[in-house]
């Protein structure tokens, strides 16, 4: 028997919850099931190929609805860090680290802690937990403006022009 790679607490639960889209597909898998689609016009209808229809269908019939949930649903990601990392960062942040930034706090961690915690992540931590950033962003410099002359015309204006003979026979004018 080939093994499954589902996780096996989704299908024993009481309560599932399916999104509009695996709503669609119980509702799409119950209409071939009664003999009113064919299947090729369900997998139209799902817009997956026949194959995948027939593997929804039979997975379908084996374990209901709860078949047509994603296998990971109610599971923590496998990249995610420990809980604790968690409290010894914001514990830092608080106490030993207070005053530095996001971007600096990750690096000091690496340094000294010994804590690969990126840097996106401590920021998140930091807001979740109320902790805001200790600098704030400095609005743009603008440029400098030029000094308004005190009268019209005071402005001198001068021309770049490499063309000598153009510029004299204007100034001759």
């Amino acid at each position: 028997m080939a093994q499954r790679f589902c996780h096996p607490g989704l299908m024993t639960r009481g309560l599932i919850i399916l999104n509009q889209e695996e709503q669609r597909r119980v509702m799409v898998l119950s209409k071939v099931l009664e003999g009113k689609v064919l299947g090729k016009d369900a997998a139209q209808l799902l817009g997956a190929s026949v194959r995948h229809c027939r593997r929804l269908l039979a997975a379908f019939r084996r374990d209901g609805p709860a078949a047509l949930a994603h296998g990971n649903r109610g599971r923590s990601p496998h990249n995610r860090l420990p809980e604790r990392v968690r409290r010894r960062v914001l514990r830092l942040a608080k106490t030993t680290c207070a005053g530095f930034n996001d971007h600096h706090l990750p690096e000091l961690l690496l340094e000294e802690q010994v804590l690969h915690v990126s840097r996106p992540t401590v920021s998140r931590w930091l807001r979740d937990a109320g902790l805001p950033s200790p600098h704030t962003r400095r609005p743009p410099r603008h440029r400098r403006r030029r000094e308004r002359m005190p009268q019209e015309g005071l402005l001198v204006q001068f021309d770049a022009s490499h063309h000598e003979a153009e510029v004299t026979s204007l100034l001759n004018r």
